[in-house]
């Protein structure tokens, strides 16, 4: 004991000195990103409002407020606060209270006990914090209660964000529908006209077989669509946290008449206060912080304080006539157990580094997905405007080939032939154009769907 006292002070400096960590290093932000003006602006939380499209707006709301997964995150929310009001609780000295009550009598012999009992008392106890780790405890718990809030508003951002770019595809496969039907009439049109040449004996078989496979083809496309639109509104009713995509009630939509809400992707240095997954790490880290310090601290000895005060009478009424107390103070050193301690020093050191690590692997993750999202961007529109001037003549082609067909002046290889050119470039039209909508879509998710780090809880 006397060598364990005298010890106390260098195991002091040896807290002092083990209880610092290696400053955090973050990767640098790029100077500018690529494909962008370098602008600083904010995106509104509600940036979906930016399509003004009623129809969008009531099922985003709908889905933040019916989301299971939404849900879960907000009761894990809760859960981590009652869990530091629990680690915070330790810091605090405890009081119990004990009532009691007793009869003895005689079995048999000649013991001469007999009569009621009764006591009272109370009991304090208080473990003071020498070296930080019940505070370290709760500041643990208070960095995990953050994490989980940042974690709610990451999920709100990606439920967001999904729920619109389910809602775009929806839209898109309408849109191509739309087109795969009226292409199956052109095409059957054309049959039509290829069945009374070949009766008039101005056609060949072989010109009635390869329309008639173009209708086909054209029938097998408008199934296949058919199917993927199905798909498309199952998909956004579970976001939406229905069973069944039958009640969601949707009306027709034309992507023409979607405009992408102005958007800029403002300064790299400012993505790292507005995406919540990077803010959630960086709360895990600080948790992982405490953690250490905690491990650490339990190493060196713990003092604790205890205090008592109570009585004992026959009568309930004497309980306190005659009351007693005592104060007692106990330091206790851990001298062997295994290792235990020091590997859950060891362990929680290894887990900060994985913490460090993925919160490093986070930041830049966030930088790749705002440039992957205006590369796309910038990359979708300049294919989306070329392909207007593909649709364009490829129209007129189509128009020029069909009458020339029916005059007799072409063939109808050549009228096959714009025909399908047609049909790719208003279905090429249709993808570009939903493209377009979801990379800004993408470009909102990544820079944080108009989350800031100063309004969070």
């Amino acid at each position: 004991m006397t060598y364990r006292l005298l010890s106390l002070p260098l195991l002091l400096v040896l807290h002092g000195c083990t209880s610092q960590e290696p400053a955090v290093v973050t990767p640098a932000a790029p100077a500018q990103w690529q494909h962008a003006p370098l602008v600083s602006a904010q995106v509104a939380p509600d940036w979906w409002h930016g399509f003004a499209n009623p129809e969008l707006d009531r099922l985003v709301d709908q889905a933040l407020l019916a989301n299971d997964d939404l849900a879960g995150a907000v009761a894990r929310v809760r859960q981590a606060e009652a869990s530091a009001r629990m680690a915070g609780a330790p810091l605090l000295p405890q009081l119990d209270g004990t009532l009691g009550a007793g009869r003895e009598g005689r079995l048999g012999g000649d013991a001469e006990v007999a009569g009621s009992s009764y006591s009272a008392g109370l009991a304090a106890s208080y473990e003071v914090d020498l070296w930080g780790r019940l505070n370290a405890g709760r500041d643990s718990a208070l960095a995990d209660l953050r994490a989980s809030q940042f974690d709610r508003a990451a999920l709100q951002v990606t439920l967001s964000a999904g729920v619109v770019s389910s809602w775009l595809q929806r839209v898109g496969l309408d849109q191509r529908l739309r087109i795969a039907v009226l292409n199956l009439d052109n095409a059957e049109r054309v049959l039509r006209t290829v069945e009374s040449r070949q009766r008039a004996g101005a056609a060949t078989s072989l010109e009635l077989a390869q329309q008639r496979g173009v209708v086909a083809e054209q029938r097998r496309a408008l199934a296949a669509l058919s199917q993927q639109t199905d798909d498309s509104r199952v998909a956004l009713a579970v976001l939406l946290g229905q069973s069944s995509s039958a009640s969601l009630n949707l009306a027709e939509q034309q992507l023409e008449a979607l405009q992408l809400p102005a958007i800029s992707a403002g300064l790299p240095s400012d993505l790292l206060l507005r995406r919540p997954d990077v803010a959630r790490a960086e709360a895990q880290l600080a948790a992982a912080d405490a953690d250490v310090q905690a491990a650490r601290a339990a190493l060196l000895p713990r003092l604790s304080l205890t205090a008592t005060a109570g009585g004992s009478a026959e009568r309930v009424s004497d309980v306190f006539a005659d009351p007693v107390y005592s104060l007692g103070t106990a330091l206790l050193a851990p001298i062997f157990d295994g290792g235990y301690l020091a590997a859950s020093r060891d362990l929680a050191e290894a887990q900060r580094e994985e913490l460090l690590a993925a919160y490093r692997s986070s930041i830049v993750s966030a930088f790749a997905d705002v440039q992957l999202a205006l590369n796309g961007l910038a990359g979708i529109e300049a294919q989306w405007q070329a392909q207007q001037a593909v649709l364009e003549e490829a129209e007129l082609a189509f128009r020029l080939s069909e009458s020339r067909y029916r005059a007799g002046a072409d063939t109808l290889l050549t009228l096959l032939d714009t025909q399908r050119t047609l049909y790719a470039a208003q279905d090429d039209s249709a993808q570009l154009q939903l493209a377009r909508l979801q990379a800004g879509v993408a470009l909102y998710r990544a820079l944080g769907g108009g989350w800031q780090v100063a309004t969070s809880e």
